[in-house]
């Protein structure tokens, strides 16, 4: 069996395959050196080729696992597919080898899934932790982080007696794309917005590879929306219409009453279908009892409280993990207060969406760091937030003139040579009582190793300011 890219995904993936008997080789287009932090964790049985793609491998290859940073065009690929290769990624198969497990020990496992635009580690994050808390024995993982199939080779070594049961996942649209018999118990889709548009022909082609999470849902399965976002709900209305079985559809809302969660006069209320005739609509919370703030969080926040009911997780494991989830680094993450200025990390808004629900969550005056590989973003979306809460925007990275051109005539911008010069320069710009935020709106890839060394570095600058 071939894994197409290494990294964590393929690590995983080599690794499981290795553990249940496969004969498993891993390429990759990088070199072994540029791959050195990744080959020691995998097992020895796993042979490579790195630095191509030798075509004997897919050739002969019994089944083809990609990882989710490889498209699926690439020739390689294309070839294999010719040929009837089976091609599945990392999430199909983590979700397949869940599924061979013996009888007794697969019913007690089941799949959470949550994808979306912006917001979904946040989500998963947040929704492993109420069930948690109500007692429910959890692997997290997927693209939060933790690839899924590296996590199950880890419970596989431990006693069969430690039951799991559920497998909370964040999936993005790239592992969706190659998935086959993937059928979560539960999904949500947060959010859909631009982005990733340099892989995507179209908003909708983005959408529809979104929308395969629901692909294979249906009776006793349940689907969580985002009411209140278009692109969201075109997925019931396109989707899930020309299916013949479909789950049970839930909302959440921050503009009005739906039949799942939703936000009225400052308190989050629960309604779902399930509840005793009469039972008036329960009050879940008040908003600003929410430990993680913003908008987007709130949105977060009624999306996993939705997928943990729905689950069965008690309704005071939810509330208690309201009040008590930090949230997550990164994502409008609190650094520092210095000279009546507040410093927000928010590496991982990597597209305009969610630099746009980052700039809604403060009233002050913003110094916006933005910039770095453009996905294509269409930064005059955000043109209105700009010209309404931004006192200065400071530009970095590789989309920095593009982001100029956008925006640059709405308020004082700033080209800065790094991110360190960014910081220093916001901090002149800055006085008591406003917010700088690092929000790029792009990915790291020109200047840092990723969006978490991105938010590291940034948030090293802040805390060595004297």
């Amino acid at each position: 069996m071939t894994v197409v890219g290494l990294a964590r995904s393929g690590t995983g993936a080599a690794n499981l395959l290795s553990e249940l008997g496969a004969i498993v080789t891993v390429t990759d287009l990088k070199t072994e050196d540029q791959l050195k932090d990744f080959i020691p964790g995998l097992k020895p049985s796993v042979r490579l080729a790195l630095g191509s793609h030798p075509e004997d491998i897919f050739a002969k290859a019994d089944l083809l696992v990609i990882s989710p940073g490889v498209p699926l065009d690439i020739p390689p690929v294309a070839m294999a597919v010719a040929r009837g290769v089976p091609i599945i990624g990392e999430l199909e198969l983590a979700y397949q080898v869940i599924r061979s497990q013996k009888t007794e020990y697969r019913k007690q496992i089941e799949f959470l899934a949550v994808t979306g635009t912006n917001g979904k580690s946040t989500t998963t994050a947040l929704l492993d932790f109420m069930m948690k808390k109500g007692g429910y024995n959890t692997i997290l993982g997927g693209n939060i982080g933790n690839a899924l199939t590296e996590e199950i080779y880890k419970q596989r070594a431990k006693s069969k007696e430690q039951n799991v049961d559920y497998i909370v996942a964040e999936v993005s649209s790239f592992q969706l794309e190659s998935t086959k018999d993937f059928r979560p118990k539960g999904a949500t889709i947060v959010n859909i917005t631009p982005d990733h548009l340099d892989r995507y022909h179209s908003l909708e082609e983005y959408r529809i590879a979104k929308a395969r999470i629901c692909e294979n849902q249906g009776t006793g399965d349940f689907l969580v929306l985002n009411q209140d976002d278009p692109e969201t709900m075109k997925v019931k209305s396109e989707k899930l219409k020309v299916k013949s079985v479909n789950p049970e559809i839930y909302f959440f809302s921050r503009k009005e009453e739906v039949s799942g969660i939703y936000l009225k006069n400052g308190v989050v209320y629960c309604n779902f279908q399930s509840m005793a005739p009469g039972v008036r609509h329960p009050a879940l919370i008040k908003a600003d009892e929410i430990k993680i703030k913003g908008v987007h969080n709130l949105e977060n926040a009624m999306a996993a409280s939705a997928m943990a009911l729905l689950a069965g997780c008690p309704i005071k494991a939810v509330i208690d993990s309201l009040k008590e989830f930090p949230g997550l680094e990164h994502r409008l993450e609190f650094v520092r207060e210095l000279e009546g200025v507040s410093y927000f990390n928010d590496s991982k808004g990597t597209n305009v969406g969610a630099v746009m629900k980052s700039l809604e969550s403060f009233s002050g005056p913003i110094i916006l760091i933005a910039g770095g590989r453009d996905k294509a973003g269409d930064f005059s979306l955000v043109r209105q937030l700009v010209s309404e809460r931004v006192k200065a925007l400071v530009l970095i990275g590789e989309a920095s003139e593009k982001i100029g051109k956008a925006l640059g005539d709405l308020t004082e911008t700033v080209q800065a040579k790094d991110l360190k010069e960014a910081v220093a320069v916001s901090r002149k710009l800055s006085v008591e009582g406003d917010v700088v935020l690092l929000s790029p709106a792009c990915a790291s890839f020109d200047m840092f190793r990723d969006f978490e060394d991105r938010g590291r570095q940034f948030k090293k600058s802040i805390m060595e300011m004297q």
